[in-house]
C-alpha cells in the first residue's frame, strides 16, 4: 500500500507560545505564506523543497530548516517520495525571551542561515516533540529552551534596521503598512486595489510594489494569509469550521479548507480537534488533496 500523507498540528500546556506540527507529505505543497513567529523544523525523511524570496532550498533527511517572523515562503517536495518532519512554531516572544537569557541579544533576534545540515539539532527538535507527545511538559520545555540557544548562539543575529520611512516611486513602506492595516480590519469585505490605492494616496501599480516588497506578498495572499491566523484563532476559542470561514470572509467551508491545509498544513477540523483534546498520545490526520 502506498504511504499516505499524515499530519498532526497540536500544542501542549506545557510548552506556551510553541505550535508543533508532526508530518508527512507527498503531494502536498503549502501556498505562499508567513508567520508571524518562527519556523524550527527538522526533516527526518525524504527531501523538503523551500521556496523563498531569493530561490529554492532542500533540506533532507538530518536537515533543519529556519525562518523567521514574516518570511514569506512555499514548501514542497523535494523528492518523488516527499518528506518527513517535526516543527517547531515558537512565538517571537519564546525566542526573545531565550535570547535575552543567553546571549547578548535583544529585542526580536533573526536566524542568520536558513537550511542547515545539522543531524545533532535535528535529533534535538525532534526531542522535544517525542517529549510533549509523552506528557512530559518538563523535559519538553528544558529540551525547546536548549534547542533554541544551541540555535541563537550559532546562527543569531539581530534584526536589521528597517528602511526609512517615506514615500516615493515605490508608494514607501508607510503606505504599504496603511494597506496592511485596512485589509486587516476588512477581512469579509475587503477593500478593491483601487480602494486601498486611493485611501494610501499612491497608484495601483505603485501599492503593489510597495506592498510585496514590505511583506513579501502581494496584498490579496497577504489577506489570504491573514484569515487563516484569524480562522485559527476562532476555532482555538471553539467556533465550528462553517461559521469560522463565514466569519473571516471565506465563500464557504470548503474554500475554507483549502487555503487552511496549505497554509497550516492540516484541515480546520482536524486542527480544532487537537486543540480540544491536547493531552492525547500523537495521532495522524489524513490529509485532503492538495491539487
Amino acid at each position: 500500500m502506498a504511504p499516505r500523507e499524515q499530519a498532526r498540528h497540536w500544542e501542549h500546556p506545557g510548552l506556551p507560545g510553541v505550535d508543533l506540527l508532526h508530518a508527512r507529505y507527498i503531494r502536498h505543497t503549502f501556498s505562499r505564506h508567513a508567520h508571524d513567529g518562527y519556523v524550527v523544523a527538522a526533516v527526518t525523511s525524504g527531501v523538503e523543497a523551500v521556496g523563498l524570496p531569493g530561490g529554492d532550498r532542500h533540506a533532507g533527511a538530518g536537515g533543519v530548516v529556519l525562518l523567521n517572523p514574516e518570511t514569506p515562503h512555499t514548501a514542497y517536495a523535494g523528492s518523488e517520495d516527499g518528506w518527513s518532519y517535526r516543527v517547531l512554531y515558537p512565538a517571537r516572544s519564546v525566542v526573545a525571551s531565550v535570547a535575552a537569557e543567553t546571549s547578548a541579544l535583544r529585542g526580536t533576534p533573526a536566524f542568520s542561515a536558513t537550511v542547515l545540515d545539522d543531524p545533532a539539532t535535528a535529533r534535538m527538535i525532534a526531542d522535544v516533540h517525542r517529549a510533549a507527545e509523552h506528557d512530559n511538559p518538563l523535559a519538553a520545555d528544558t529540551l525547546l529552551r536548549l534547542v533554541l540557544a544551541r540555535l541563537l548562539a550559532r546562527h543569531g543575529t539581530a534584526v536589521a534596521a528597517a528602511e526609512p520611512d517615506g514615500q516615493g516611486a515605490g508608494g514607501g513602506p508607510r503606505a504599504a503598512a496603511q494597506a496592511r492595516d485596512l485589509l486587516a480590519a476588512s477581512l469579509v469585505e475587503p477593500p478593491s486595489l483601487e480602494q486601498l490605492a486611493a485611501e494610501t494616496g499612491v497608484s495601483p501599480f505603485a501599492l503593489l510594489r510597495s506592498f510585496k516588497k514590505a511583506y513579501g506578498l502581494p496584498p490579496h495572499a497577504w489577506l489570504t494569509g491573514e484569515r487563516v491566523s484569524a480562522a485559527r484563532r476562532l476555532l482555538d476559542a471553539g467556533a465550528s469550521p462553517a461559521d469560522t470561514a463565514a466569519a473571516v470572509g471565506f465563500t464557504d467551508q470548503p474554500h475554507l479548507n483549502r487555503h487552511f491545509s496549505r497554509i497550516v498544513g492540516v484541515p480546520p477540523g482536524a486542527y480544532q480537534r487537537e486543540r480540544k483534546n491536547v493531552q492525547d498520545l500523537p495521532r495522524a490526520a489524513a490529509l485532503p488533496s492538495a491539487g
